[in-house]
Formats: structure tokens, sequence, C-alpha cells
């Protein structure tokens, strides 16, 4: 008798949708919630006391759009789908989701007009893809670099030879300080491009501090850098040390902190922080701990034609650069098992090298 009163006894509905990861907000035909699951107050950075009887737009950018297909799914009658949808709630503008949401009418007496949404946060998913591009782009970054090295080494012992030979025949000392210039610069150029074409030297893995070496490029940055650039230091005293080749992670951070200065021009905010990331992923492995080394600046961004090939060598948005900076950081990152990423919009862009700490990671299904 007891488990068919068990069987015949009502569930609790608010119950159901709190046990789901997906978000499910309810609103009536104002549009006014009615309802948030706990993933919805999550993803909102509110409650439901807080919420209920508020428009679904006080609680998330541009929330005017939302409301304009929930209204489109309520007089369709049939259920909206609106995939990779960036949401921003209002209550927390520095976190961004990335979302695919469906629209459903229903058909409840105490709310007519009604629409559900549900709102899943796609947002990991993504990142893991756009990891996984980013390390499958790096092998063709690798041998592109090779080859354009090789059509650039054999000009260039040309171009220095011509200069001895015209240093040879000027008569003018003054002169010859001009054909000095091209052949150091031509010597430049060939051992970058020797370092291009060359083996990668093994890790030597030591035991390091990575504020240590966060220390050493703040040095190094705050010397170069505009007087009106602030450079501020936000680190997290939790991370433990890491076993990292010192010299090339310091050139890889060296690398990400140079671009952000040449990307702010003569003033600006850079920020160099450290945190610790739990069960966080790299491409498709999950590791327990990462360091987040963050790279923040509040200037223009980011091109949006160069957020596809940024990694590339010789890809640049600075006058005079190189290209070079972002596609080494890559290499250095994922020699150590990491990577480099980024995100940026107008005022905000935050390139984090991501480093694990220790050797334990599972594969993600």
């Amino acid at each position: 008798m007891a488990a068919e009163a068990s069987r015949a006894a009502p569930f609790d509905a608010a119950q159901l949708l709190d046990s789901l990861s997906t978000a499910v907000v309810v609103v009536d035909d104002r549009p006014r919630i009615l309802h948030l699951n706990v993933a919805a107050e999550v993803l909102l950075a509110t409650s439901l006391g807080a919420a209920r009887g508020r428009r679904l737009a006080d609680f998330v950018a541009a929330g005017d759009r939302l409301e304009s297909l929930i209204v489109r799914a309520r007089v369709g009658g049939e259920s909206l789908v609106q995939r990779e949808w960036e949401l921003v709630p209002v209550l927390r503008s520095d976190a961004r989701y990335l979302v695919d949401c469906v629209f459903t009418p229903l058909v409840l007496a105490a709310a007519p007009g009604a629409v559900l949404a549900e709102i899943s946060d796609t947002t990991r998913q993504a990142r893991i893809s756009r990891e996984n591009a980013l390390l499958a782009q790096l092998g063709g970054s690798r041998m592109m670099a090779r080859q354009l090295a090789h059509e650039i080494k054999n000009p260039l012992g040309g171009l220095r030879g011509a200069a001895q030979l015209l240093e040879r025949e000027l008569p003018d000392e003054s002169l010859r300080e001009y054909t000095r210039v091209i052949i150091g610069e031509a010597d430049r150029l060939r051992a970058l491009v020797d370092s291009l074409l060359g083996p990668p030297r093994a890790l030597r893995r030591e035991s390091v501090n990575v504020h240590e070496l966060l220390d050493h490029v703040y040095r190094l940055v705050r010397a170069e850098a505009p007087e009106a650039v602030a450079i501020v230091r936000d680190y997290d005293p939790s991370l433990p040390s890491m076993q990292l080749d010192r010299d090339q992670v310091i050139q890889a951070m060296l690398n990400l902190a140079r671009n952000a200065v040449q990307a702010l021009g003569n003033h600006g905010q850079l920020v160099l922080r450290s945190r610790a990331l739990t069960g966080a992923n790299i491409g498709e492995r999950r590791h327990r701990v990462v360091a987040s080394i963050q790279f923040e600046d509040n200037g223009p961004g980011v091109p949006p034609e160069l957020g596809e090939t940024i990694f590339y060598p010789l890809v640049t948005a600075q006058p005079g650069g190189t290209g070079l900076g972002l596609a080494v950081a890559q290499d250095i990152a994922t020699r150590h098992d990491g990577l480099v990423e980024f995100e940026s919009r107008p005022g905000r862009t935050v390139f984090s090298l991501l480093l694990p700490i220790g050797t334990t990671h599972e594969q993600t299904a």
C-alpha cells in the first residue's frame, strides 16, 4: 500500500526543474518572470524571489531581442530555436555565456500566454572546440613558418654579400655605417630564420614560482612602457610551484605582455593576473588544476578579421610588428601541455597562458 501511495503522490514540478542543468525560465504574456529554476538563477545572477514579476530584459543585456523571440514563439504557437547567442547577465557584466535557447508556448490556465525558455550554456563546449582548433592550427603555423624561413634565407645571403662588396667600394667611413646596418640586420634576420628552421631545444624543466617569472616580466615591461600606461599585478597566492622551462615561459609571458603594451599605445592599463582553475579543460584534456596567467588590457581589441589567424606567424595588427610573438608564445605553451587563448572586445582584451599544474589529466568524452 505504501508503494502504491508513493507512486500516486504528485511530484514537485519545481524540484524537478531545479534538478536540471539547463536554465529554465517561465514568463507570462507581459512578459514577466513567473519562475526560474536553480540553473537560471545562477545564469542570471539573481534569485527567484528577486526576479518574480520583473521583465526578463531587466536581467539580460540586449534583453529586448530575447523578449521579441518570446513574443514570436507565443504568436506562432510553436517552439522557436535560437542557437549560439551571447548572453550577458546585467548583474554580472564581466560574465559572457554562449547559449542555445528554445522558446516553447505553454498552455496554463493560471497564466495564459506563458512561454517556457530553455537556455543551455554551450560556453564550455564552444571553448573546447575553439581550443582544439587552435591546437590543430599550431601544426599548420609551424609548417608555414618553416616554408617562409626557407624562402627568406636564400635572398638574405645575397643581400649580405652585396652589402659587404659595397662597403669595400665606399671611400667615406660615414657611408660605411649604412652598409654595416644592412649587414647587422641581415645577420639578425638570418639568426631568426635559423631559429624557425632549427629543431626546438628540449625543455629544461625546473621547479619555479610563476609569480617570480611574472615579476621579472613586469620589471622588463615597466621599463619599456610609456609612463601613462599603468601596469597592475593581481596574483593568486594559492598557486604552487610548477615544473616549467623558466627561460621559455618568460619568453612567452614577455611576448604576451609586450603585445598588450603595444596595443595600448601611449596610455591605458595592463593587468598581469594569475588564477588557479580547477577541473579545467585544455582542448579535450581535463586537468585537475590549471594555472591561468592572464594579460588583460583596455585597448581597442583584436581586429575581428584577425580573430581566426592571430596565432599564425607574420599575422599582426601592429605597424612594424613581426607577427611572431603570439606564434612563439603558443608554441611554448603547447610544449608545456598548455595553450594560449584569448577573448577580445573594445575596451577589454585578455590573453590567457594556460599551464597544467602537475601531470594528471583525463580525456574529455
